[in-house]
């Protein structure tokens, strides 16, 4: 079974689910957030995949925390994997990433500033692994089908692309469910809807990133409501001390509520 067909495997039509951490901060972290989201998913027939990027490179100040070392993180990544028999994804940031992640990971994930990089989504292409491409909050969803035709060009029909929110101002993102239905018509793909990180308040004048986690089963119900193919939600055990993104982050004892009643969602739309 590929990784697309696996995420199309629910056999209650249910929504997949990509959470984990941010960033990869250790093996324990790490490990006991995917004990605690793999259970509740095989309850409630989620097809999952385990988050975590071994690197960040887009950092709004030259002190954040970038990753604990891209090998330490990545093998901790084949680990869950191993333990859990779960896909599992992180994302690149230039073309020579994509084959070193690829020995690792089942994803690779295009960051939405870098969605137009031709190079690197043939590179992540080229490896024959599903590439998740995020749309660039500067971007129309009818556009994004340039991007997953650079990825088919290549061989590869294993893509999926991720709504993140759309610019709104200097310091806010905007969801446009109208561009959930349009990328799956344009595109032809399965179509994520980035929960976390639609809520961020980016360019904040501390250089840190806000967020309104307030608001995210209002966004997560809206989503499955329009019929979104997928969830992104970033998740730690305990958000305030998160080491990147805690401001816009899910605390995990919240999943599991949130979970249920997103199903519960998904079952009166089907």
């Amino acid at each position: 079974m590929t990784t697309l067909e696996y995420l199309k495997s629910s056999p209650n039509r249910n929504f997949f689910l990509l959470a984990g951490p941010c960033v990869i901060e250790g093996e324990e972290m790490a490990l006991d957030i995917a004990s605690r989201i793999v259970p509740i998913c095989e309850r409630l027939q989620i097809p999952y995949v385990f988050k975590g990027s071994y690197r960040k490179a887009n950092r709004s100040r030259i002190d954040s925390f970038t990753g604990i070392g891209d090998e330490i993180a990545l093998k901790i990544l084949a680990k869950v994997r191993a333990e859990f028999g779960i896909p599992v994804v992180t994302d690149i940031h230039e073309s020579h990433e994509a084959e070193i992640a690829a020995e690792y990971v089942d994803i690779l994930q295009i960051p939405a500033f870098l969605c137009r990089q031709t190079q690197l989504l043939e590179a992540a292409a080229r490896t024959g692994k599903m590439v998740n491409i995020k749309k660039g909050q500067f971007l129309a969803p009818e556009s994004m089908h340039f991007a997953v035709e650079k990825v088919r060009a290549m061989g590869n029909d294993q893509v999926a692309v991720t709504d993140r929110g759309t610019t709104f101002g200097y310091g806010d993102l905007i969801i446009d469910y109208r561009g959930i239905p349009t990328m799956q018509r344009e595109c032809r793909c399965p179509v994520i809807l980035d929960i976390t990180h639609s809520l961020q308040q980016p360019n904040q004048g501390g250089g840190v990133t806000g967020g309104r986690p307030d608001m995210i089963e209002t966004v997560a119900k809206a989503g499955v409501a329009v019929g979104v193919d997928g969830l992104f939600i970033e998740t730690h055990q305990n958000p305030a001390v998160a080491k990147s993104d805690g401001a816009n982050m899910l605390r995990l004892d919240l999943l599991e509520p949130l979970l249920e009643r997103l199903v519960r969602v998904r079952q009166a739309i089907l």
